[in-house]
């Protein structure tokens, strides 16, 4: 039977490029989102993927929805922890919800979901977990002090969960996408990404597509003897 695969953010964007790689690889992928009904309902039909409305931030939403679709589809094998929200602002004026915000949606759901299928990834002596961490997790961005803070908190939390599951033939995995070509990059102004594009060295943005291939990988069952890494897909823009 076809592993199951939970993307969190897992019908638009990035999300949505990753969950259509994992149904390609043969995997019964199920799709997490937070808010936008049509776009969601859209995905499903394209796909066919069962997806599930809940806040990743909320631990007691997220243990319900795990128990859901585990009852409905099957026991959570592969999890890609991609669900994300910027809420931007210079330490002058962030105030501490939006300090919230980011922290608990982007790196307390890591918690929340690995925290959820941990157990019966032990038991079943098998599991893939990918966390989506960012460039700007690894050299900061101007205005991004709680999005680049939860996203470097992913690449240490990835490494530590690594070496507990490790003997247990669970892998945990990174990858740090650089500028993406999403409809939030494109939304930044014309005159700025023409110079985020100019200091990446491939000269162009990345697409959906080269990171849903690297969750691809990570998450094959071939690749067991990676685990607590981070794969930097970024255009050369930070070689870290």
């Amino acid at each position: 039977m076809a592993r199951v695969a939970l993307v969190t953010g897992g019908t638009r964007g990035i999300g949505a490029g990753i969950s259509k790689a994992l149904i390609a690889q043969g995997r019964r992928v199920v799709a997490s989102y937070a808010g936008n009904d049509a776009a969601a309902a859209a995905f499903a039909a394209e796909t066919g993927c069962k997806v599930y409305k809940f806040d990743v931030a909320d631990f007691e939403a997220c243990k319900a929805a795990v128990a859901q679709i585990e009852a409905e589809v099957g026991p959570i094998e592969i999890l890609v922890n991609n669900a994300g929200i910027t809420r931007d602002a210079t330490m002058r004026r962030m105030t501490r919800e939006m300090w919230d915000a980011v922290i608990d949606t982007n790196l307390g759901s890591c918690f929340n979901m690995c925290k959820l299928v941990w157990d019966g990834m032990v038991a079943r002596k098998f599991g893939r977990i990918v966390n989506i961490g960012s460039i700007n997790g690894q050299a900061g961005q101007y205005g991004q002090v709680n999005y680049a803070a939860a996203k470097s908190g992913i690449h240490g939390f990835t490494k530590a969960l690594a070496l507990e599951g490790a003997r247990a033939g669970i892998t945990v995995n990174a990858v740090a996408p650089g500028y993406i070509d999403t409809d939030m990059v494109r939304a930044v102004p014309a005159d700025v990404l023409e110079k985020i594009i100019a200091k990446i060295p491939v000269g162009r943005l990345g697409t959906v597509e080269d990171i849903a291939r690297c969750v691809a990988f990570l998450t094959a069952d071939e690749a067991s003897f990676i685990t607590g890494s981070t794969l930097s897909a970024n255009g050369g823009q930070h070689m870290y």
